[in-house]
């Protein structure tokens, strides 16, 4: 009746030491490191990367732990703060002889201490939020009005284009703060030219004025397209943050809206706040350009992306003329062309895609270039022929591989920033801060648990050293569970295991009450073990479904601590189900269920009516672990 099956304790052992794999790795803490990522977009960090920092690491007498490749970063550990600080200096040295235009960001970092073999199983510590690891807080605000100004001038660039494509005469363009002035010489050419305007640039509303100069057509941005250029810019923004935190090599980082014009960025694990605010703000200008074979008289040079070879780079003219920006391209991905030969697919807008096809039908057989500006200094990405017309649609082909390729569209659709924007506020959280808000939590769960236990031991006996075992197996299985998957632990995340603690021994109290009742109505011990299981379930059930139901609540509609909070809650209460009911059993099953003739159970005191006797499973009245009180003997009758 109370036995599990050996395949049931099989499911529990494996779960226990699943548990404790996936939990240790939250125990080793973090060591000082020296991070080393591309400082421009055109920078490549690759593994080879890694030999490179261990001969400069070694030249300079210093050692490392650890250096190994992330993917986009590479990463040197070390034992003490002095050495981190000492390998920061001769990285940057070696790595950026020239400090005005650094290649690579060499920045202060933390990296865990968890052993290698639980690595290469995927046993990570969770991560840890800014409030627990220390990092910086960028509170930044976007400039609507250079956003606005941004579109004018991209909507200039196109009437400008679109009447010359008709051969509309217009003696003036101008650009006003929210829209433009076309200035013509009489009422048929503004009548032409406000046709196509409006069929160009709908979000646009067109009005004629006439003066002594000629007529005016003034272009201004509606109220919504206003609204819709600025909400389209914080978007923008955001995904080109995300993009360059990458670079920083930050595990979890949170980048979100605040406000209509306003974004949070935080970066927890960022020891270097400069280097951080360098790659924030960086900004970067895509443009299609047609070559000069000429240096001496072309109106700008810049070099090309510099190979793998080493080799120094060649000097590439550009013609004056703008083809086409990075804000007007739609996609670029690497693909193979009709001749099975990698290559990169580029997709413009419309407005571009006409003035690629005007400039490629009078160019066939020249070179144009895709250049890259970083900081006002450009880089050629690729130089290639025009072959033929071609106008939204087409490929960029040459001597590539397909990691260049796949490389090369990466580089073309990263973005600029849509709008500027400006660091408004900046806080720093130092590790020993984060240290000790984990040990304030970390003491908090110890307290709680240690409370709760010396309680359900004290009221419940045997019976409530089960439960607390099953909650220390609820605990186990709760950390393991985030760190699985790979979940952020913040202050609130602390509170809500404290408060998952109190709300699952509840299932507990519930299962062992039940069991006192069964044994006070006259149940064998066996049976009353039996039937305060199952009956207990359907409570426990209803009383965390509904508890769910809240969390689940606060995880749809809240943000940021409250939906920290509402994650670990929502685990909690499904590890605490599985803890209660599942494990809580197992244990009793194991210690009880193997007694055939079952005469009593250490719970506590059971209290019966006077006169009342209960049947063990030997036809004996059972006796609880503690003594039933005898009743008082009644008065004598008369």
């Amino acid at each position: 009746m109370n036995r599990y099956p050996l395949w049931k304790y099989a499911i529990l052992l494996v779960a226990l030491l699943v548990g404790l794999l996936y939990t240790l790795p939250n125990f080793y803490g973090d060591a000082p490191a020296v991070q080393v990522s591309g400082g421009k977009t055109t920078v490549r960090v690759d593994a080879g990367m890694v030999e490179r920092v261990q001969q400069i690491l070694q030249a300079a007498g210093l050692k490392s732990d650890l250096v190994q490749f992330d993917g986009n970063s590479v990463r040197a550990r070390f034992n003490d703060t002095d050495t981190q600080l000492k390998a920061k200096d001769a990285l940057t040295k070696a790595l950026d002889p020239d400090p005005s235009d650094p290649s690579y960001i060499v920045a202060l970092n933390l990296v865990s201490r968890t052993p290698a073999w639980m690595v290469s199983l995927h046993a990570m510590p969770m991560y840890l939020g800014l409030d627990l690891r220390g990092g910086v807080h960028f509170l930044m605000q976007v400039d609507m009005k250079g956003a606005v100004k941004q579109a004018v001038d991209n909507y200039a660039s196109d009437a400008r284009t679109a009447l010359r494509e008709k051969r509309v005469r217009f003696s003036a363009l101008g650009r006003d703060p929210d829209g433009l002035t076309v200035t013509l010489a009489d009422a048929a050419d503004a009548a032409q030219a406000k046709d196509l305007l409006v069929d160009r640039l709908p979000s646009m509303q067109w009005t004629t004025v006439a003066d002594a100069a000629g007529v005016r057509l003034q272009g201004r941005l509606s109220a919504k397209a206003i609204a819709e250029l600025q909400s389209q810019a914080i978007r923008q923004n955001i995904e080109t943050l995300h993009k360059r935190v990458n670079e920083l090599g930050v595990a979890e980082p949170v980048i979100q809206q605040q406000g209509a014009d306003r974004v949070v960025v935080q970066l927890p694990g960022v020891q270097d706040t400069a280097r951080a605010k360098d790659i924030i703000g960086r900004t970067a200008t895509l443009q299609f350009r047609l070559v000069d074979p000429d240096t001496a008289t072309a109106a700008e040079v810049v070099p090309m992306q510099p190979g793998p070879d080493g080799a120094p780079p060649r000097m590439v003219g550009l013609k004056r003329e703008v083809i086409a920006t990075g804000e007007q391209l739609k996609n670029a991905s690497a693909t193979i062309d009709k001749d099975q030969r990698p290559a990169v697919s580029v997709r413009l807008d419309d407005v571009a895609g006409r003035a690629m096809r005007n400039v490629t039908r009078e160019n066939i057989g020249k070179p144009m270039a895709i250049v890259l500006y970083e900081k006002g200094k450009g880089t050629a990405l690729s130089v290639a022929t025009i072959q033929g017309e071609f106008g939204t649609d087409f490929q960029i082909t040459g001597n590539f591989t397909p990691q260049e390729t796949a490389d090369l569209a990466l580089l073309t659709r990263a973005g600029a920033l849509a709008a500027p924007m400006e660091i408004i506020e900046e806080r720093t959280i130092g590790p020993s801060l984060g240290a000790d808000n984990i040990a304030k939590g970390f003491d908090s769960v110890v307290y709680g648990f240690a409370a709760i236990t010396v309680f359900m031991c004290a009221y419940y006996l045997l019976f409530g050293l089960f439960s607390a075992l099953s909650l220390a197996f609820n605990l186990l299985c709760l950390v393991a569970l985030l760190s699985m998957l790979q979940a952020t632990l913040t202050l609130p995340g602390i509170a809500a295991i404290a408060l998952t603690l109190g709300m699952a021994i509840d299932a507990n109290v519930l299962i062992n009450e039940r069991v006192r009742e069964e044994l006070r109505n006259g149940a064998s011990p066996q049976i009353a073990i039996h039937h305060g299981y199952e009956r207990a379930w359907g409570t426990i059930l209803d009383s965390n479904v509904t508890t769910l139901i809240a969390g689940l609540s606060l995880l749809a509609f809240g943000s940021g601590p409250v939906r920290g909070f509402a994650v670990v809650h929502c685990l909690g209460i499904m590890t605490s189900m599985f803890s209660a009911v599942f494990f809580s059993r197992g244990l009793v099953n194991f210690w009880y269920g193997r007694q055939k003739r079952l005469k009593s159970v250490s719970i506590g005191q059971v209290w019966r009516p006077p006169g009342e006797a209960a049947a063990t499973d030997d036809g004996r009245a059972p006796s609880a672990s503690t003594p039933k009180k005898s009743p008082r003997p009644s008065a004598p009758k008369a």
